[in-house]
């Protein structure tokens, strides 16, 4: 992640892409979630849903597969180039977590997250606080899923002189 001074309110980065199998959707719930309809189809069929569905939480999950694979690849390339790549620290929590629509087995969804609001943290010299509205879109376009997450995001290191 970059220094939280190179951070724009607007800056919008695309995660990646997942695909959920019906073997991984039943693997996920049997060892997180074990509710019928995340666990066989049969038990997905006898629920509202009418069929499978993945976990919300496994629909998290692998957006932080995502998020963790993006963020060391940026910190790949900085260190690469010579730059500073610890910039992001942890995370204080998140809000307004949605999932809008199910997700069955075959859907291919995509993650992004942008940058919505930046804070300066008087209680937290050399550190700041970004704010990111992540979703979710199926292979249709349809947003699925939604949060608000935060996370501390180290100032640059005051230059010497």
């Amino acid at each position: 992640m970059k220094a939280f001074e190179d951070i724009a309110i607007g800056d919008r980065s695309e995660l990646g892409s997942h695909r959920f199998s019906a073997e991984e959707i039943i693997r996920f719930a049997k060892a997180f979630d074990p509710q019928p309809f995340h666990t066989s189809e049969a038990g997905g069929s006898a629920s509202p849903f009418g069929r499978m569905i993945a976990s919300g939480w496994h629909t998290a999950a692998a957006f932080m597969k995502l998020y963790v694979a993006f963020d060391k690849e940026h910190q790949r390339l900085a260190e690469a180039e010579g730059g500073r790549a610890d910039h992001a620290g942890p995370s204080p929590g998140f809000e307004d977590m949605r999932w809008r629509k199910p997700v069955h087995a075959g859907d291919t969804l995509t993650y992004v997250s942008e940058v919505r609001e930046k804070r300066d943290l008087r209680s937290m010299p050399g550190w700041g606080l970004v704010i990111l509205h992540n979703e979710a879109h199926n292979q249709d376009g349809e947003l699925v899923y939604s949060f608000t997450g935060k996370v501390f995001v180290r100032r640059r290191a005051p230059e010497a002189g």
